[in-house]
């Protein structure tokens, strides 16, 4: 039997970390290992899973970091790649230094570093890797965790296909275009909910367009998205003429300090005019613009989320539109403040296409005689083209009535030309 000595990388192999070559155990005669570990796969030391206590050594965790940083290393070309990984072990080394003092395997680490840093020939001087950060938990769905906070993405991987979408708007009278493309103009003064379900409050405060008028306009805007907390704290919009904030009333711009906060963000388009607000946790764009002595409203809301609420939650001016008693005509009646012919001739000049948005349009510019309403029918339709998942139902052509059905203009050319003949021969 030979005598015993440390094992501090007897074996001369580039390609073997310190634990292959048994460092801190004893080899026998013969060759003979006695005492020598298997090499500790760095997620089975308890000092890397929780903060070691400063007084400890530290070794454990350098020589996780170190086998963390070589694995994916093979080859004649890993080179520079593991002199870089090398540096940054050695680094560690001296870092835990103090309190390693007497600990074997701090030593038998150290010697070997310099042992491999000469086999490669390494340089002591040059870049040093950071420590790789572990990969987030998966959570039950198969997904990491911040996924949940990416609705898109989330759907997707559930249902292997994208989420489906609706659209919703409010502007100008206001008139109010809802998630299933029905399109009222009401007179609803006061506040009332154009959403209220599981993820989303949005009121909408309305006004009289003109003393002694019946018709109102959106004054005031208040959105509560409401807490997720997986994703954001709650946080509250609110709008109002001339104050178009491109924060929230807490001042923050995004959902704050939770790991989704990021989802929920502000952005403006034009200062004081016009903000967009993405939540991307529930799929969710709304778009907030002032035009005239007007707010405008309009979303695009996922269908599961727009579906979120229950029977006691009824009353919501995009789900249902305005009620019986509040809808009133577009068709200009009486005098005005603006002329029929010379609100159409500038409401042509922004909507060539004489659909709804066209229609409200001329109402607005009769009933407040502002011009500037033109931009808000303009601005309600820039935004359903953006907002709506299907463009053939951009445009909208109704009667001028509080109510009816819903006629794209082929449909109605068809009636006219091919069947108001056979109706007229009955």
């Amino acid at each position: 039997m030979g005598r015993a000595v440390p094992c501090i990388y007897q074996e001369k192999s580039a390609s073997k970390s310190p634990w292959e070559s048994g460092a801190g155990c004893m080899v026998g005669g013969g060759g003979r290992r006695r005492g020598c570990p298997s090499p500790p796969h760095p997620l089975s030391q308890g000092a890397i899973l929780s903060p070691p206590v400063s007084s400890q050594c530290k070794i454990l965790r350098c020589n996780s970091e170190y086998v963390a940083a070589t694995l994916h290393l093979h080859g004649p070309g890993r080179g520079a790649a593991f002199c870089t990984a090398l540096r940054s072990y050695s680094l560690c080394t001296r870092r835990t230094a103090r309190t390693c003092r007497g600990d074997l395997a701090f030593h038998s680490a150290v010697h070997g570093i310099e042992d491999l840093m000469i086999q490669n020939n390494c340089s002591k001087e040059g870049p040093t890797a950071l420590p790789r950060p572990r990969p987030p938990a998966p959570n039950p769905q198969g997904f990491e965790s911040l996924d949940i906070c990416d609705y898109e993405r989330s759907f997707l991987y559930k249902h292997g296909r994208p989420p489906g979408f609706q659209h919703c708007a409010a502007f100008g009278d206001p008139h109010i275009r809802t998630f299933h493309d029905d399109f009222h103009t009401c007179r609803v003064e006061g506040s009332w909910p154009l959403l209220d379900n599981d993820y989303l409050f949005v009121q909408a405060t309305s006004s009289p367009v003109a003393k002694g008028s019946n018709a109102t306009v959106t004054s005031k805007l208040t959105i509560i998205f409401k807490n997720m907390k997986e994703c954001i704290d709650q946080k509250v919009y609110q709008a109002e003429l001339d104050n178009v904030p491109a924060a929230f009333q807490d001042g923050s711009v995004n959902g704050g300090m939770r790991p989704g906060g990021s989802s929920l963000v502000i952005w403006e388009r034009s200062p004081g005019r016009h903000v967009e607000i993405r939540a991307d946790y529930i799929g969710t764009t709304i778009a907030v613009r002032q035009a005239g002595r007007q707010l405008s409203f309009s979303i695009r809301a996922a269908e599961e989320v727009a579906r979120a609420f229950t029977e006691e939650q009824d009353l919501q001016l995009c789900v249902g539109g305005c009620p019986h008693s509040q809808r009133m005509s577009r068709s200009p009646r009486g005098r005005g403040r603006v002329p029929a012919e010379t609100a159409r001739a500038l409401c042509r000049e922004m909507l060539p296409v004489e659909d709804v948005y066209f229609q409200s349009c001329v109402f607005d510019v009769v009933t407040s005689g502002d011009t500037n309403f033109t931009m808000a029918a303009h601005g309600a339709l820039e935004d359903a083209r953006l907002f709506l998942p299907d463009a053939e139902k951009l445009h909208i052509f109704q009667a001028g009535g509080a109510s009816g059905l819903l006629y794209p203009r082929p449909l109605l050319l068809f009636f006219l030309v091919f069947l108001a003949p056979v109706v007229d021969s009955i």
